[in-house]
């Protein structure tokens, strides 16, 4: 089974998304007070003022929110939207500093807000992020479907800052010989759903227990994003210069690395076993290795690009914050930015490219 056979079409998203790059690039120069320096493509927006710069990011949950209706549990959720956009924002050196979310209902439910607004706060206390404000929407018409707990569509946007243009991080500093570090994921965290559901939901109850996971599905299905802010920003203050590249492993798996830097390839040959909820989806669904490194994170939530020469001292910094990462690839050459896998079980195989 492959994600576009659930309607979801990786190249085609790309595309659509590289027709609106060019759109609206010519708003770029419409303010009268800073300056666009990176408006579309990376992993958030940066805009000058004075010496100081302010970045922007927007995302959703997406079709988690679903699990969560099915299990009528919503105190999780909005855990998931925080991560989503601060684990963003830090990819470009930026301190996540407030955050505004949006909430469309199907119907008035104090009850659903109230939850949802639970995972709101624990993930802003987690990332050290101000609530500032936000929008709840009613709309019947639009938030449709049957009523299997509550419908309802839940979305936010982020504003980071950095004082020093010398921290933007847009990875065009990595060159061959450095050391891609990955941070374990908590699971699926929010994205690849569409397919994740499809595949587990038509042979399994939101309640059972399977073969590959310690949970029930659901309770697996539901673990919140793992947040990254403060170690990533801990390890930047650290090792400033030493850091080449930051990503956030998200829609489109590994793919994801190219939007780093297109002219070096990113070889991960010593990924972790393909173990949990991931060798439950792959067995279940029969999906190839590269179609799941295209869309999951395989147990790494995020990839720091580090020189080789302080690779090691950056896994010191990580154990002594209890952050569980691991070695799991380098750049090896100038290229094109494509990503070739290659896990511990597949050491009499070749590297496969995504």
């Amino acid at each position: 089974m492959k994600y576009s056979d659930v309607g979801i079409d990786v190249k085609k998203i790309k595309s659509i998304q590289t027709l609106i790059g060019r759109s609206i690039s010519s708003t770029h120069k419409l303010p009268k007070i800073g300056k666009v320096i990176s408006g579309f493509g990376h992993y958030a927006g940066v805009i000058q003022l004075g010496d100081s710069h302010l970045t922007l990011h927007t995302d959703g949950v997406g079709s988690k929110i679903l699990v969560a209706q099915l299990l009528n549990k919503y105190d999780t959720i909005g855990i998931d939207c925080v991560a989503m956009n601060v684990n963003d924002t830090i990819c470009v050196g930026a301190t996540p500093i407030g955050f505004l979310s949006y909430i469309a209902l199907q119907e008035t439910s104090n009850d659903l807000i109230s939850e949802i607004t639970k995972g709101l706060v624990k993930g802003a206390k987690m990332s050290d992020i101000a609530i500032v404000g936000g929008e709840t929407a009613i709309l019947p018409e639009i938030i449709t479907g049957p009523k299997i707990g509550f419908n309802f569509d839940l979305a936010g946007m982020t504003l980071g800052h950095l004082k020093d243009k010398k921290r933007l991080m847009f990875g065009d500093k990595i060159k061959p010989g450095d050391v891609i570090i990955g941070l374990k994921s908590s699971g699926l965290h929010s994205n690849g759903y569409t397919l994740a559901r499809k595949i587990l939901l038509e042979k399994h109850d939101i309640n059972d227990k399977v073969e590959s996971i310690n949970a029930t599905v659901g309770e697996e299905l539901l673990k919140p994003t793992a947040i990254y802010t403060k170690i990533v920003l801990k390890i930047l203050e650290i090792f400033d210069k030493d850091i080449h590249g930051l990503a956030h492993i998200t829609g489109g798996g590994y793919t994801k690395l190219k939007r780093l830097n297109s002219k070096v390839d990113f070889v991960l040959d010593k990924m972790p076993l393909i173990e949990g909820i991931f060798k439950q989806i792959q067995l279940e669904g029969n999906v190839t290795f590269e179609e799941m490194y295209r869309t999951f994170n395989m147990g790494i939530g995020f990839c720091l690009i580090v020189s080789k020469d302080k690779a090691n001292e950056v896994m010191t910094v990580l154990r002594q914050h209890k952050s569980r990462g691991k070695i799991i690839g380098s750049i090896k050459r100038n290229g094109t930015g494509e990503t070739f896998v290659k896990t511990e079980e597949m050491l009499k195989e070749n590297l496969i490219k995504l």
